[in-house]
């Protein structure tokens, strides 16, 4: 039987699929193994039924090498996942402000003991201007807490933050191209920052405006946290919504 050849131009073809497709799958299986990381907590495994995070970071474009900012970190859920993704070769910067070090402070410790996390600088900054080098970063994700951007109440120790000056510190960070991640609990339409103090959510359309008025456009939303029966305007922590809130994923880009 004869051997068949194959012709330069398939091969050239063949190749140029495989270079166009490495980037993504080596993405895709970055993010399963930070996710499969057997040094994750159980109460971390647990949450991620919640929060879907490997469609969360695919939908980000999160890649090895990146810099990254994980905005109002807390404990660090997403900054070790992050970690995870980027590897050596990347970065992850965890940044709380002052209350939201303080509400943490005990996950904090656990997640970031000696010699874990190699690649994670954790900063605790003003967030009114956040004085990170210009385009420096390539996806700033900010998940379940945009709202407290809007929320003031000096009782419970969190101050006014110029959210004028937050979202254009973002955006300042941000490279050319660079991407910003929005996951936060919706409210009820027409509603604003009212809704941060009150309920611990911001409106969808009301987030959306307040980026884009400032720069930011939105590139793509996904639908794969959303609840048509949540009750927009209960507390999030309230017994029958907790875990279960209607929330939306939206992805900004900077020109």
């Amino acid at each position: 039987m004869k051997s068949r050849s194959i012709s330069p131009i398939r091969t050239m073809i063949a190749l140029a699929a495989l270079t166009l497709a490495a980037p993504a799958f080596a993405a895709d299986a970055a993010i399963d193994a930070a996710i499969a990381n057997p040094e994750r907590t159980e109460a971390d495994r647990e949450r991620d039924t919640r929060e879907k995070p490997a469609e969360v970071l695919a939908l980000a474009g999160v890649k090895p090498g990146m810099t990254v900012v994980d905005m109002f970190a807390g404990a660090g859920y997403y900054s070790e996942l992050l970690a995870g993704v980027v590897g050596p070769t990347g970065k992850v910067l965890s940044v709380n402000n002052v209350p939201y070090e303080g509400y943490s402070k005990e996950g904090v410790k656990k997640r970031f003991t000696e010699g874990r996390l190699k690649n994670v600088e954790r900063r605790v900054v003003e967030a009114s201007y956040i004085n990170f080098p210009p385009k420096s970063v390539d996806v700033i994700l900010i998940c379940m807490s945009f709202h407290d951007a809007f929320w003031i109440d000096e009782k419970q120790g969190w101050p006014e933050i110029n959210t004028a000056g937050f979202i254009d510190s973002m955006k300042r960070m941000l490279k050319p191209g660079g991407k910003l991640l929005v996951v936060d609990h919706n409210a009820p339409a027409g509603s604003g920052a009212e809704m941060a103090g009150k309920a611990h959510r911001l409106n969808e359309e009301f987030a959306k405006k307040s980026l884009t008025s400032r720069g930011f456009v939105l590139e793509k939303t996904w639908d794969g946290l959303r609840n048509k029966d949540d009750q927009l305007d209960k507390m999030v922590f309230d017994p029958a919504v907790k875990g279960k809130t209607d929330r939306y994923v939206h992805l900004y880009t900077v020109k």
